[in-house]
C-alpha cells in the first residue's frame, strides 16, 4: 500500500493544507528557546515562543481527529544561568486549549555525551553546599490526547490493517518501551552527517511513538519537521504525513533524508509547497552559532 506525504514549507501556525479532524498522531520537537548551540535568538523573548505554541495548540484542535495523540520532545532551556520552564510551559498551554494530558516519558540519554557543558564541573572547582549544577541528559516526550478515544474504531479496523500495525512484543519487552523512562541514543553532533547544524530527534524515539499511536495507513504531523526525520520515520512504517516547516533552507536536508525523487516499491508519493511565508534561517543561525562556540573557547 503506498503512503502519501507532504511536506509545506511556511509557519506551522497556519495549516490550511490539512483539512479538518483529519490528523491521527502529531510528533514534534519544537525549536529548543534560544539554545545557544541550537537556536540563538531565535525568539525575540520566551513570551514569543510561548505565543508560538499557544497558537500551533489551537490549530492541532482543528486538524487532530477525535482521541488522538500529540507527542512534544522537548525540554527546559538554560540560557546565560536562566532557566526556562518550557516542559511546564507547553503542559500549561496544551491543557488550557482543552487536551488531555495523557503522560510524560523522559528520554535519557548515555551519560558519555553531554550537549552543551558540565555544570557539575563547578562543584569540583568549589566542593562546598549551594555550588551544585547537575548536567542533563534526558527530555521530556510530553503525551496529550483530544478528549477521549473510542476503541471500537479499533474493532472496525480491516484485519490485515491490524496485523500490519500489531506491536512486535518481543521488542516491546527487550528494550523496555513499557517504561517511562526510555533509553536511546541521541544524534551525535559528528561532522559531515546529513543534519549537521540541525537539532534532529532520533529516528528510534519517532518510530516508537508512531508504532505505540498510529495504524497503519494513518496520517502523522510534525509541525517542525526540522531535517524531515518524521516523515521518514511515517513512509518506512507505512503511514502518510504531513510536515511543515519554516526554514527553505533545509529543502535539500529534507528531500536527501526522505528519498524525494526516487521510485519505491509501493509507489509512494511525495509533494513539496513552498508558500510565501516561509523563511530563510539556518545561514544566520549557524553564523551566530559560530560566534557563541568562540566565545565558550576563549
Amino acid at each position: 500500500m503506498g503512503t502519501w506525504h507532504k511536506i509545506i514549507f511556511g509557519d506551522c501556525r497556519n495549516m490550511s493544507e490539512i483539512p479538518d479532524r483529519s490528523v491521527h498522531l502529531m510528533v514534534t520537537s519544537p525549536p529548543y528557546y534560544n539554545a545557544p548551540f541550537d537556536y540563538p535568538d531565535l525568539f525575540k523573548s520566551y513570551g514569543e515562543f510561548c505565543q508560538l505554541i499557544r497558537d500551533l495548540a489551537k490549530e492541532l484542535k482543528r486538524v487532530m481527529a477525535p482521541g488522538r495523540v500529540m507527542a512534544f520532545v522537548t525540554d527546559d532551556t538554560l540560557i546565560k544561568g536562566e532557566k526556562f520552564p518550557v516542559v511546564a510551559d507547553i503542559t500549561k498551554i496544551m491543557i488550557k486549549e482543552g487536551f488531555r494530558y495523557r503522560d510524560r516519558i523522559v528520554w535519557r540519554k548515555p551519560e558519555g555525551y553531554i550537549r552543551i557543558s558540565r555544570r557539575s564541573g563547578v562543584l569540583l572547582q568549589h566542593p562546598y553546599p549551594m555550588y551544585f549544577y547537575p548536567d542533563n541528559i534526558q527530555e521530556s516526550i510530553l503525551i496529550f490526547q483530544k478528549g477521549e478515544f473510542d476503541y471500537e474504531y479499533v474493532k472496525k479496523l480491516p484485519q490485515e490493517i491490524k496485523e500490519a500495525s500489531k506491536i512486535d512484543l518481543e521488542e516491546y519487552q527487550k528494550d523496555k518501551w513499557y517504561l517511562s523512562v526510555w533509553d536511546v541514543t541521541n544524534v551525535l553532533p559528528i561532522k559531515g552527517r546529513l543534519e549537521e547544524g540541525v537539532a534532529a530527534f532520533p529516528e528510534e524515539l519517532v518510530r516508537r511513538i508512531i508504532t505505540l499511536f498510529s495504524f497503519v495507513g494513518e496520517t502523522v504531523l510534525d509541525p517542525f519537521l526540522g531535517s524531515g526525520t518524521t516523515t521518514k520515520v511515517a513512509k518506512e512504517l507505512g503511514r502518510n504525513s504531513y510536515g511543515y516547516e519554516i526554514d527553505l533552507e533545509l529543502e535539500s536536508i529534507i528531500k536527501e533524508k526522505i528519498g524525494y525523487g526516487q521510485t519505491t516499491f509501493l509507489g509512494d508519493t511525495i509533494e513539496i509547497k513552498k508558500r510565501e511565508d516561509a523563511k530563510k534561517l539556518r545561514t544566520s543561525l549557524q553564523e551566530r552559532i559560530q560566534k557563541q562556540k568562540s566565545v565558550v573557547k576563549k
